[in-house]
């Protein structure tokens, strides 16, 4: 049994747009937060994935080149291919390019989507199933992070001065225990966690930093490296293999569309603030040590960066590191959570159980299904991969695809929003996509080590997106089909009008222009109609958050009927009585305590002969059999609802 849809999904029922905003530090739930606080915050969510990426991408660069990777022209195009590929991804697409297309200061792939179909004037099926893809990919990415961050971290253990022998055989089950840990604080909320992360991270990248100043005088000839020819000539030299290490190199950017991601929760200003004056530069410096200390001890390419750590600071640098990580995994975890929530609001996945952890910030969400699935996951990882040199095959894959969806969707926004001509936005887009196929290529050639895996869970994911999508679309038309005008009823129950009931009845629907399901079998059972009777419409916009004004519409019917419209941003949750506490001043007075809800309940049947395949049928029920109760998810007392049954074939 399934209730009835009562949210609009499609981005085109927002209502009228308001005027693009540019949100910098007054992004939503920015009020009183000054430029560099939110700045601070930025380093300690935004950049974790990223700043601990030096941990295991120059090891696995140089693990793949001729000679162990110790030859001094190795090590000079790895460091430049790494320092170009930083200074491409992030500092000119995302930083200066893909963070000014803000869907009212929110970004990432989801509200691209949405900013995409918004400019459109339509709901595009190419946009739509890019960002699917997008989405799902984002997904796969979530899993494989937190296992390779915080196993990379645990795995300097090995190497503590005295202890390391001891600890070596305990690795995984250690990270494995921090990781669980994790995810069962998820519950308790993460916004006190949060204002630790900032100064924890900040000391992060300025240890990471002064490593790689502490290194430089191995060889200060690595300063050759900033000349990008020796990228170029070291691809051109080794061939096949330098395609096959651009994989490792593209671990260095890993975390790279977090920027992007999270720009809503503390603006842009603040993040390009963050990355340019400390982060880049920090991550910069450790990968020249790095590539000066293998220059000039060739044996410390198996692990350079642990390498660089003095003896005295090791163990404060290890548990610094481990820090770091765990936010880093943090990071992933909230951006999973509000990516669900995104995904529910525009309609890719079934309504699902979304928990509020803070009564003041309105991004501190925490999703139970959400948080299991991934911490089976991050689990199933650990313990099949066992090590993050293994885990690096695993990883990329999903990121880079991520990236280049954003930069097609982009295209969309950069013609219609910015107005660019066709000649400048292929000047900026096409080298950028062709630089995410040439990543794209050599990270697919990982899928026998392991890549496989976040494309496999993205095929999935993508599938039940679709499969979802499809089937919603589907029951909605033959509800439609088979329902009556809510006109032509009026017409009906005023030729013979039935028994009136005390009080106000509610009806959900998703197309207020037909009678509600509910309506109907009250009418036919119950052979009564209440004497006020409201045709509630739930409606996602195509932008983050809605205005306090226009939240509630109401377009009065007759004497009898009034539709109530309700609008909701893609990052917000319905709350359907505090909405109704409004109604009020708009002049649609009712007792909530004599008011009744009533939803309709319908028991889907798979049929072969219309609609999707019977396999995606049983696909598509089983996801809605599983979905949240609406009354919980659009938080309905309980004790006011009343459902109505009926069954349906999809």
């Amino acid at each position: 049994m399934a209730a009835e849809a009562s949210a609009s999904s499609s981005p085109t029922d927002a209502p009228p747009d308001h005027p693009e905003k540019s949100h910098d530090s007054s992004a939503p739930g920015h009020a009183g937060q000054g430029f560099w606080t939110l700045a601070l915050g930025a380093v300690g969510v935004v950049f974790g994935d990223i700043g601990t990426s030096p941990l295991y991408a120059m090891r696995e660069a140089l693990s793949h080149a001729r000679g162990g990777g110790g030859g001094e022209m190795a090590v000079l195009g790895i460091i430049s291919l790494v320092l170009w590929t930083l200074t491409l991804f992030v500092t000119i697409k995302y930083v200066i390019f893909f963070m000014r297309a803000d869907n009212n200061g929110e970004g990432g792939t989801l509200a691209l989507m949405a900013l995409a179909q918004r400019a459109l004037g339509r709901r595009s099926a190419v946009i739509f199933f890019l960002g699917v893809i997008g989405a799902s990919l984002f997904y796969g990415d979530g899993v494989i992070t937190p296992a390779i961050s915080v196993l990379s971290a645990v795995e300097g253990l090995k190497d503590a001065p005295g202890l390391g022998s001891y600890f070596a055989p305990y690795v995984v089950p250690i990270s494995a225990g921090i990781l669980i840990a994790l995810f069962l604080v998820q519950a308790k909320g993460t916004h006190k966690m949060a204002q630790f992360f900032g100064p924890i991270t900040l000391v992060w990248f300025l240890i990471i930093g002064a490593l790689g100043v502490l290194h430089l005088s191995d060889d200060f000839s690595i300063f050759r490296a900033v000349n990008p020819w020796y990228g170029v000539s070291f691809l051109i030299e080794n061939g096949f293999l330098g395609f096959i290490i651009l994989g490792s190199v593209f671990l260095a950017v890993t975390g790279a569309e977090a920027l992007y991601a999270d720009m809503g929760h503390f603006g842009r200003g603040p993040i390009r603030a963050s990355w340019l004056f400390l982060v880049f530069p920090c991550l910069a410096l450790n990968y020249l040590g790095q590539g000066a200390l293998v220059l000039s001890h060739p044996e410390s390419r198996s692990n350079p960066f642990w390498d660089m750590v003095p003896q005295p600071a090791y163990w404060p640098v290890l548990i610094l590191a481990t820090a770091a990580t765990v936010i880093a995994s943090q990071a992933v975890i909230t951006g999973a959570f509000s990516a669900t929530q995104q995904a529910v609001q525009l309609g890719l996945i079934p309504r699902t159980d979304i928990k509020r952890t803070s009564e003041t910030q309105a991004g501190q969400i925490y999703v139970p299904a959400v948080n299991q699935a991934l911490m089976i996951g991050v689990l199933v990882l650990l313990f099949v991969f066992e090590t993050s040199h293994r885990l690096a095959s695993a990883y990329g894959i999903a990121v880079t695809g991520a990236m280049f969806v954003d930069t097609l969707i982009a295209y969309v926004v950069i013609r219609r929003i910015w107005k660019w001509n066709l000649f400048k936005t292929g000047l900026l887009l096409i080298p950028l996509a062709l630089i995410d196929m040439v990543f794209i290529a050599s990270n697919l050639l990982k899928i026998p080590d392991g890549a496989w895996l976040p494309l496999a869970m993205g095929g999935v994911l993508v599938l039940m997106m679709w499969t979802w999508s499809r089937g919603s679309q589907i029951l909605a038309d033959k509800t439609r089909r088979e329902a009556v005008p809510l006109d032509d009823l009026i017409g009906m129950l005023a030729a013979r009008p039935p028994h009136r009931a005390p009080g106000t009845a509610i009806f959900l629907t998703s197309d207020p222009d037909m009678a509600p399901v509910a309506l109907m079998h009250n009418l036919k059972h119950n052979k009564v109609l209440h004497e006020k009777n409201v045709i509630l419409t739930v409606k996602t916009a195509a932008t983050p958050r809605v205005a306090e004004e226009d939240r509630v519409k109401i377009v009065p019917v007759n004497g009898d009927f009034t539709k109530l419209f309700l609008s909701y941003g893609f990052m917000e949750s319905p709350n359907v009585p505090k909405a109704l506490g409004k109604c009020r001043k708009q002049g649609l007075r009712f007792d909530i305590m004599a008011t009744s809800f009533f939803l309709g309940r319908r028991s889907v049947v798979p049929s072969a002969q219309s609609g999707m395949p019977l396999w995606q049928d049983k696909i598509y029920i089983f996801m809605l059999k599983n979905s949240a109760n609406p009354t919980e998810f659009f938080r309905i007392p309980p004790g006011r609802v009343v459902e109505m049954g009926a069954q349906v074939t999809v």
